[in-house]
């Protein structure tokens, strides 16, 4: 008799299990101001902290992007949630500075692997009722977790016992029900006996490069909203705004996450074209408000910032992935859909430890300003080349 669980169960435990291991990369959001309180760092050690994780989701996807085509989903998402558990560990235990960087660090492999692996398990163990919406399903675990996770700590380190302990403990024991649902599904994929297994190549055919520079360019400004909402944003509500509550700061870049992954859901019908000129220019003005927001010292401002960079990162991303992966060779699709995401996850990086750096020494209100419109004006490039492809049509 089989032990395997079957239909609806197996594509729950898979979707559960996606939206866990996202929560716990995002889980210690609001609690980087505890840290560096208790640890003595500051805004440049946050942010150095922080895109560690984007290196680890880089060398994921690169060494074990195609693991999961020849070894199993299964394995893999095992792997995923074994490294999000001892991340969680990590933090649990954390003293010095080097162990929340470890942690991160197995943060982002976590990550990088069930970004693809989970997405694809998602989508094939759904029922035939759930097919259609399989994909939206994915997207919506994914970001969904990614929101949830500064929500759920922050509330706890607001009012809850021990908040760098209790946030952890919680994430285990969610990943231990996450463990055992992924141990029981049945292998989605046929595993062939002597596939070796290899490196994921990155690279960009030249009959694509075209609609990849603008659609990268797009999702490089996006990335690099999210990195700074998930890193900075924290210092700028409690150090700019004056609001010193560990629940608001996780509230405000979940408000982020869920306004990208409803977008990404709400928006699957619109024309590509159309909704990546939408998404970029959404994206102009959203940081305009987060400029203003800033400037004015307004939470309002920056709230609303929030849901309407959430809306444009959405739609910039999810139908630039869809016009690279539209305009790529079939037997090229994953090299290139890789090399799209480390665009992504460089974005999420480097300009944030940039930021981190000058904010050290001209402030974080005026260097706040600055990036943003920095990615405002990525965002506009995007989106005078989308329009210039749209018209030659």
């Amino acid at each position: 008799m089989s032990m395997h669980t079957s239909g609806g169960l197996a594509f729950f435990s898979a979707v559960y299990a996606f939206a866990v291991v996202m929560l716990g990369t995002t889980l210690p959001t609001p609690l980087y101001a505890i840290y560096a309180g208790e640890m003595g760092f500051g805004v440049t050690t946050t942010t150095v902290i922080f895109a560690v994780y984007a290196a680890g989701v880089i060398a994921a996807l690169i060494g074990f992007g195609r693991w999961s085509d020849v070894v199993g989903r299964r394995p893999l998402l095992i792997a995923g949630a074994l490294l999000s558990a001892a991340s969680a560990v990590v933090f649990l235990t954390a003293g010095p500075e080097w162990q929340l960087i470890l942690g991160r660090v197995l943060s982002g492999l976590s990550a990088g692997i069930f970004t693809g692996t989970a997405t694809a398990a998602v989508i094939e163990l759904a029922p035939p009722s759930w097919q259609q919406r399989a994909p939206a399903v994915a997207t919506a675990a994914n970001i969904g977790g990614l929101g949830l996770g500064p929500v759920v700590a922050g509330v706890l380190a607001e009012w809850g016992p021990a908040p760098l302990r209790t946030p952890f403990l919680l994430d285990l024991a969610l990943l231990a029900v996450a463990f055992v649902g992924v141990w029981f599904i049945p292998e989605p994929v046929v595993v062939r006996p002597g596939a070796r297994l290899s490196v994921q190549r990155l690279s960009v055919p030249a009959e694509v490069r075209t609609v990849f520079t603008r659609a990268a360019i797009a999702a490089f400004a996006g990335f690099a909203v999210m990195g700074t909402f998930t890193g900075v944003t924290p210092s700028f509500i409690s150090h700019i705004i004056g609001i010193d509550s560990h629940a608001v700061a996780g509230g405000v870049v979940a408000l982020l996450f869920l306004s990208s992954a409803l977008t990404q859901i709400v928006g699957r019908g619109i024309p590509t074209e159309s909704a990546l000129v939408a998404g970029c220019a959404t994206l102009v003005v959203g940081m305009g408000v987060m400029v203003g927001g800033l400037l004015a010292a307004s939470m309002t401002l920056l709230v609303l910032g929030a849901i309407v960079c959430g809306i444009g990162q959405g739609l910039s991303f999810s139908k630039g992935l869809a016009a690279v992966v539209a305009a790529s060779p079939v037997h090229r699709r994953a090299e290139v859909t890789s090399t799209y995401f480390v665009v992504a996850y460089v974005a999420i990086s480097i300009p944030i430890v940039g930021q981190g750096i000058a904010a050290a020494h001209w402030g974080l209100r005026s260097v706040g300003v600055v990036f943003n419109i920095g990615v405002a004006v990525l965002a506009l490039v995007a989106l005078a080349l989308t329009v210039v492809e749209f018209r030659r049509r």
